[in-house]
This record gives structure tokens, C-alpha cells and sequence, in this order.
């Protein structure tokens, strides 16, 4: 990769990074806005739903990698 496309890449990274420190990921503990679907018994986040198939992935992954390094150091 040509110089000017990591740096291309770093500072669009950069930039996406900053757009998005301002933004609060959960309200602070003790503070109710009145309203809203997180309580009790309910996923904080839609990735609870998915952490069977996200390891099952990262594991296929994971292999899959292994046997390309394997196949490229013989």
C-alpha cells in the first residue's frame, strides 16, 4: 500500500473517531428520562442477541487463518 493511502486512511479514520467522542454510550447510573425499553431482564445492547454467533465466527475465523499461515510457511 502507497504511503499516501495509509495516510488517507488514518486521518478518514481519525475524523469517523472524533465524530462520534461526543456521544454519550449510556445515560450515567441513578438518572431515569422517563421512558425507554432498557430495564430490568432487558439486553442493555442488541449484541447480547448475538454473542453465540459472533464466537462461532471468530472461531471459523480463527481456523481458517491458521491453516492459510500453516499452508504458506510449508
Amino acid at each position: 500500500m502507497k504511503t499516501i493511502n495509509k495516510l488517507v486512511l488514518s486521518l478518514f479514520l481519525f475524523i469517523a473517531t472524533l465524530g462520534y467522542a461526543d456521544t454519550p454510550v449510556l445515560p450515567p447510573p441513578g438518572e431515569d428520562d422517563g421512558g425507554g425499553t432498557t430495564g430490568p431482564g432487558v439486553p442493555a445492547s442488541p449484541i447480547d442477541m448475538y454473542i453465540i454467533g459472533l464466537a462461532i465466527v471468530a472461531i471459523m475465523l480463527t481456523v481458517f487463518f491458521a491453516k492459510k499461515y500453516k499452508a504458506q510457511k510449508i
